[in-house]
């Protein structure tokens, strides 16, 4: 485990206990993201093929609190809500987020800030961590990049577990799953000081588990994820997380393969993933 040097040494021991809780002490994270509503407002949760359980956003909660999953990342405003019923629940807040209605270069600024996220867990709530997003490419981008470089830096000062999100996009990326670009995507985040960075897998690539491994290589001893992507055969969806974890990646996030199903169907699929990730079972 790799304690950054901007944990003051009185933080240190709580963000050692936030990281061996959401990586069962392997380094390896197996990350729930529930972001989507606002990501892609209302469509990953109505619609042919998704449970009737996940039109209403208790269904994750339900789901993250009685899985084996090592933390779960949604906004901040959505904890509140639910976070009093649902304790047990290692929290990620996701700071930023925008939709997927604007086709225009990305910008996506803090909903709240680092304060309001200090005081909600001095107040009880399990946060052991926060997420962020940038979008290299766009002409927004060093706006995103200071926002969460500060964000990361204030996080550490209260030992907090830091991933970004890192998504090449804007009118000049012509194509975001390039593995030379996504290796570049994943090296920001590291130059930002994150503990972990969720990109995209290259799935156009000839071999896109062998062009991941740039992108590990990229990221240094930042902890590279990768996102779960849309809903598809359970089978399909697990053998791609071990080829994954084969390659060296630290774990995946996964939100849409989960909660599209009914809720005992996806604490099961939880536990499969949970072996593949933290167990590296087949």
């Amino acid at each position: 485990m790799i304690i950054p040097s901007d944990i003051p040494n009185q933080k240190q021991s709580t963000f050692s206990q936030n990281y061996q809780n959401i990586t069962k002490g392997t380094n390896k994270l197996f990350l729930f993201a529930g972001d989507q509503k606002i990501e892609h407002l209302n469509d990953d949760y109505f619609g042919k093929n998704i449970t009737q359980e996940d039109k209403n956003p208790e269904h994750l909660f339900q789901i993250a609190s009685q899985s084996e999953i090592g933390c779960f990342a949604t906004q901040y405003g959505l904890i509140t809500r639910y976070a009093n019923k649902y304790p047990n629940i290692p929290y990620i807040v996701k700071v930023n987020s925008k939709t997927n209605a604007t086709k225009m270069d990305p910008l996506s600024k803090a909903l709240v800030d680092i304060e309001d996220i200090i005081k909600l867990r001095d107040n009880g709530v399990n946060i052991v961590g926060i997420g962020y997003t940038i979008y290299p490419g766009s002409k927004y981008e060093n706006q995103m990049f200071s926002e969460a470089g500060r964000l990361i830096a204030a996080a550490h000062r209260e030992g907090l577990v830091t991933i970004i999100w890192s998504y090449p996009r804007g009118k000049h990326i012509t194509d975001e799953t390039d593995p030379h670009l996504i290796a570049g995507a994943a090296g920001i985040a590291a130059c930002l000081g994150a503990d972990f960075v969720k990109v995209n897998l290259p799935r156009k690539a000839e071999d896109p588990y062998e062009a991941l491994k740039e992108a590990i290589q990229a990221a240094g001893n930042t902890g590279l994820i990768t996102a779960g992507g849309s809903s598809k055969p359970a089978k399909e969806f697990l053998d791609q997380t071990a080829k994954i974890q084969h390659a060296g990646a630290a774990g995946s996030a996964v939100g849409r393969n989960i909660h599209q199903k009914p809720l005992k169907e996806a604490i099961e699929f939880c536990s499969e993933i949970a072996k593949t990730v933290y167990h590296q079972k087949s």
